[in-house]
């Protein structure tokens, strides 16, 4: 079984993924390691090695604390959905607090235009993965993952900040 000689490390992203949400935020990275791993259970991923296998397992993570977020926004609208995004990532000002549902969102619309660039994000932000790592898994070079993670970053600031005004929906690539 991989998961016992993983579970540290899947322990640390899911502290990483959980650095980010809203305080007070009732998941705990015990249980988030615990949802992940019943979600590979029911999924059987072909992973091709350990990076790989951290990165699927993150991309879980990401999806469960979206989920999570969007049952608690039915409960209570909106009230408290932030995520607190690093300043060189795709914030503005340091410490801006940006909505978890809209940055999943803003996401899934990258991943139309670009699944590479998506890839990047999720692997470097969410899973908390080096320029190095992630050029491993993806299979291509730490350039490609640099230039890639600065348009990303660029792009997905632009959508958010459409988001926030409510105008966020899918995009069309021309």
């Amino acid at each position: 079984m991989l998961i016992p000689l993983v579970y540290n490390e899947l322990r640390v992203i899911a502290q990483h993924h959980l650095r980010r949400e809203r305080p007070g935020h009732t998941l705990q990275s015990g249980a988030l390691v615990n949802e992940a791993y019943l979600r590979l259970l029911g999924q059987h991923p072909d992973t091709q090695n350990r990076a790989h296998f951290l990165a699927v397992s993150s991309r879980l993570m990401r999806q469960i604390l979206v989920d999570h977020a969007r049952s608690f926004g039915a409960a209570k609208r909106g009230s408290d959905l932030k995520v607190e995004l690093d300043a060189d990532i795709m914030s503005p000002q340091r410490g801006d607090p940006i909505d978890l549902i809209v940055l999943n969102d803003a996401l899934d619309a990258l991943t139309l235009l670009d699944e590479q660039q998506s890839r990047i994000v999720e692997l470097r932000f969410f899973g908390g993965l080096s320029t190095e790592e992630a050029a491993e898994v993806l299979n291509i070079s730490t350039a490609t993952v640099k230039r890639d993670w600065s348009v990303a970053k660029a792009w997905l600031s632009r959508k958010m900040k459409r988001g926030a005004d409510g105008r966020i929906g899918p995009v069309v690539a021309n």
